[in-house]
């Protein structure tokens, strides 16, 4: 039965939902993280912000469906269908590309995310208007963030101010 389990095959009663679901997406789940080795496997089971936890990915592995990859290398994912849902919609998923930060999902696929959209970009992609900037994620707190002059990070020294205001000074 194993061996019908691994090939994709599953054992119903007539007219019912499979007793059995189909487990080659676990099976390939569990095979690339054993290709990742140790280190990886041990940071995947204990830290959310590097991604998704390995009960997450198994949990999408096994109810989820690929739906697309975006430019920054997040993979998206719908559920196969809405039995665990609370709002009888299918639920949807992201696995970020290293660090988990929500500013990391471009504008298309968060509209996605949160059923602004019922097609994903991959479908139906979102028209681009000329006066649009590219997508940055929020760089605050990394290396990469904005720092004005007169910022700590930056030296410190501002210019002096050019105002007529006067400090007072005790006589």
């Amino acid at each position: 039965m194993l061996k019908a389990i691994a090939r994709g095959q599953s054992w119903t009663l007539t007219g019912r939902r499979p007793i059995v679901r189909p487990l080659r997406s676990v099976f390939r789940a569990a095979r690339s993280f054993v290709q990742l080795g140790a280190d990886a496997v041990l940071k995947a089971i204990f830290t959310w912000w590097n991604g998704a936890t390995l009960g997450q990915r198994f949990h999408i592995a096994k109810r989820g469906v690929f739906v697309g990859q975006d430019e920054y290398g997040n993979r998206y994912f719908e559920a196969r269908d809405n039995s665990d849902s609370y709002d009888q919609r299918k639920r949807r998923w992201v696995i970020y590309d290293g660090y988990a930060e929500a500013s990391k999902v471009p504008p298309d696929w968060s509209g996605w995310l949160h059923y602004t959209f019922d097609e994903p970009p991959t479908t139906a992609p979102l028209k681009r208007r000329a006066w649009e900037k590219d997508h940055l994620p929020n760089l605050t707190g990394t290396i990469h963030a904005w720092r004005p002059k007169g910022s700590l990070a930056r030296g410190g020294e501002r210019a002096v101010a050019t105002s007529d205001y006067k400090p007072w000074s005790p006589e």
